[in-house]
């Protein structure tokens, strides 16, 4: 009986070359990695300074920054998880908890699926045509967030509903059983079990938001300039905002690379700081994990 043990048999050649290959593989990917972070902060950390980040573009006064941009991308980001994060929670709760298995439901999320492999320059077209366009909201950022919406609702949907798929039978049946009503239970149960992946989702589609350029350029323009104090804060969702993306594509056409590469260091470290803040976040509210 103990000869016949998996732990006794002898590793083939094919699983030790697979072996092998693994390694290769998952050092190749951290390489990768390591590579182009290295060679970004190489080309770039030398062109960020204060002024950099703290100041727009001005041939008057001679500067290069990018604060217009990064204003912008807040704006962006904020705007469009305002609109989208609650219809992707919201259509989430709908169809794993109240929509009865069926046809209507496997259309919606087939289409949902079909939503998330749509390329964003078709997005980008569409925004431009019917928000800009047929409502008459021009090339502004409320364009570009309407836009972004479209594209990341399919995230936010699909994760909310996999967390929710995690959360165990039980607890719904244990919190209908002492009495509670079915939104009282979705509100205190099961939305605070399936946390993790709602916030996994809701931080990935920031990821995407900061990284979109090909839809915004169709649709938020490529403003730089800061927002007027007082109304202007408001005003500044109607006017054109080009993100950090943007703003990098466009110094790579004008062949300004010092500062394509400095807003390439900033994107990468908001990047790694959306990583890592999604690991805390998800330790931070799984709430089995402290039971």
């Amino acid at each position: 009986m103990k000869n016949n043990s998996i732990y006794q048999k002898k590793a083939r050649p094919l699983d030790f070359l697979l072996t092998v290959f693994i390694y290769i593989s998952a050092f190749f990917s951290v390489a990768l990695l390591a590579g182009i972070i290295g060679y970004v902060l190489y080309r770039g950390l030398g062109c960020v300074s204060m002024t950099f980040l703290t100041t727009v573009t001005s041939a008057i006064k001679g500067t290069s920054g990018i604060a217009g941009n990064i204003v912008n991308t807040i704006y962006i980001v904020i705007l469009t998880l305002l609109i989208a994060t609650p219809i992707g929670i919201g259509s989430a709760v709908y169809l794993n908890e109240y929509a009865r298995p069926g046809k209507i439901v496997d259309m919606v999320e087939f289409t949902t699926e079909i939503l998330s492999g749509i390329p964003s320059i078709i997005f980008g077209l569409f925004g431009m045509i019917f928000f800009g366009t047929t409502l008459h909201l021009g090339y502004s950022i409320l364009t570009g967030s309407l836009t972004l919406t479209l594209m990341i609702l399919p995230l936010i949907t699909r994760n909310t509903q996999e967390a929710l798929k995690t959360v165990p039978e039980s607890y719904r049946s244990g919190a209908l059983g002492m009495g509670a009503t079915k939104w009282y239970m979705i509100r205190t149960i099961l939305l605070p079990s399936a946390m993790p992946g709602i916030i996994t989702g809701v931080i990935l589609a920031i990821g995407r938001i900061v990284g979109e350029s090909a839809a915004l350029l169709f649709t938020a323009g490529s403003g730089y300039l800061l927002p007027k104090g007082g109304l202007g804060f408001f005003k500044k969702i109607l006017e054109s905002g080009g993100t950090l993306t943007v703003q990098l594509y466009l110094s790579m056409s004008k062949a300004k690379y010092d500062d394509a590469f400095g807003i390439a260091v900033v994107l990468l470290v908001i990047v790694l700081a959306i990583n890592f803040l999604t690991k805390y976040l998800t330790k931070r509210f799984d709430v089995r994990s402290r039971v």
